[in-house]
């Protein structure tokens, strides 16, 4: 990679930075604020206030091991598919190397299937789901929020520190009320336009959904997505 190359994506991924913070610190706003039906929560905020150390960050591995590792936030709408969603990840090689790490940002919600809430969820299998301990700084329990189970997919754009952007499909499920038999693992998978290598092997890590207005629909769902295959540009010649 030219210096030039490297120094110009360098901005890019320092100003995505700066707004994964201040995204973080304005989630309680976002889920008080009706703009969305649902919080998702992956791998973050108080599903990893358990001590467990698999809950978080959430890993995916592909059939040659190489893995990933995310986490993230966001608020979004089953019926207008409006989504707000960001976090970050790790790639990591077969022996464990760190490869690349950045920031994600979705950019569209392309299906939501909910399973139904689960208002015992937060006290399943002796979880510690809770609102956080006094001095915590991750995300505590909404009010008036449920905890929900469902499958959501996400067009999402990933962002390393170095190097260049690539568009993906993040697949989020979690696996509480009602939960189909062809889904029945918590966690993430993730797969590359272009035809790369798919991450499919959920290994582990908590997800969530919080249904944030009592009157929403629990039964938003819609067809099994199909990738798109249109190119988008993530390498820019200089």
């Amino acid at each position: 990679m030219s210096t030039q190359k490297l120094f110009s994506n360098r901005p890019m991924a320092w100003t995505a930075v700066v707004g994964l913070a201040v995204f973080l610190a304005a989630i309680p706003a976002i889920a008080q604020s009706g703009n969305g039906d649902y919080i998702l929560l992956i791998a973050s905020g108080f599903l990893c206030d358990s001590g467990d150390s698999s809950a978080c960050p959430a890993m995916v591995k592909s059939a040659d091991d190489a893995s990933y590792e995310i986490s993230g936030v966001g608020s979004f709408d089953a019926k207008s598919k409006l989504i707000t969603a960001t976090g970050t990840f790790t790639h990591k090689s077969p022996n464990g190397n760190s490869l690349e790490t950045g920031i994600w940002m979705a950019n569209e919600l392309v299906s939501f299937e909910s399973y139904g809430v689960a208002p015992d969820a937060l006290m399943r299998e002796g979880r510690a789901l809770g609102p956080p301990q006094s001095g915590s700084k991750r995300l505590p329990m909404f009010s008036g929020s449920m905890p929900t189970g469902g499958l959501a997919v996400l067009r999402i754009r990933l962002i390393p520190v170095l190097g260049f952007a690539k568009n993906a499909t993040l697949q989020v499920n979690c696996a509480l009320g009602k939960v189909p038999d062809e889904h029945p693992s918590e966690g993430i998978r993730l797969a590359f336009e272009g035809g790369a290598l798919e991450f499919d092997e959920e290994v582990n890590g908590r997800t969530l959904f919080l249904l944030t207005r009592p009157g929403a629909s629990t039964a938003a769902k819609a067809a099994n997505p199909e990738l798109d295959t249109k190119p988008a540009p993530t390498e820019v010649e200089q």
